[in-house]
């Protein structure tokens, strides 16, 4: 384990359906936060994109989203989600092909599907929304602390060590701009997949991925350093 500002509380930037490294990362700090403050950048595709892995491979699914109009600097919390081609109903199909024969995708996959049916953009009007409402259902299947609160942070990246945690320190610490490069500290370790002896293993998916092929072992494997 690294002696950084993962030994106190983060904040982290949105993911949609975040990757394994990502979530490594949520189980290596004792409290963290996804922070919608962070200006909204078009780049930052993660925040609604992820990849999973189907019956040809790795492939990406994406979340459609509106522009932030009439705001300046505008943060993530700005971000509408927009209905433009129903993408939630490809999502589901997509997981359904990609998943259907996983061993646990029948008995996880209701926890996600107000996030695939109709009505997610009116459930869930802004990214900052369903990124939020997604990250809390993975916490609670993995087993991790609720999201923190306070969503205050320093403007330290994950390499500094100005902070040790100290009694006075930001509630929400370190902002971690990349966690997948924090958790490739950790090593990728293999995982059981369901199509491995076609396509080889896959890594760097969404934790989705991790979930589906494992089920209650995902928890134990995302703690494993």
């Amino acid at each position: 384990m690294m002696d950084t500002p993962l030994s106190g509380p983060i904040a982290l930037p949105p993911r949609y359906y975040g990757s394994i490294a990502y979530y490594s990362v949520v189980a290596a700090a004792p409290q963290s936060r996804m922070d919608f403050s962070i200006l909204y950048d078009k780049r930052m595709k993660e925040a609604h994109r992820c990849e999973i892995a189907d019956k040809e491979g790795r492939t990406r699914l994406t979340a459609s989203i509106g522009k932030p109009h009439g705001i300046q600097r505008a943060t993530w919390s700005d971000v509408p989600l927009s209905p433009h081609n129903r993408w939630w109903h490809t999502h589901r199909v997509t997981l359904e092909s990609a998943y259907g024969r996983t061993p646990f995708f029948e008995f996880y996959i209701d926890r996600f599907l107000p996030f695939l049916t109709d009505g997610v953009t009116e459930r869930y009007p802004t990214l900052h929304a369903l990124d939020e409402a997604i990250d809390t259902e993975i916490r609670r299947i993995l087993l991790l602390p609720a999201a923190s609160e306070n969503s205050e942070i320093s403007e330290n990246s994950e390499n500094s060590e100005n902070s040790e945690n100290s009694e006075n320190s930001e509630p929400c610490g370190h902002l971690v701009t990349d966690p997948e490069e924090v958790a490739a500290a950790f090593g990728h370790l293999p995982y059981w997949q369901v199509r491995a002896d076609r396509l080889g293993f896959i890594g760097g998916l969404s934790v989705l991925d991790l979930i589906f092929n494992l089920g209650p072992e995902a928890a134990l494997h995302i703690r494993r350093r």
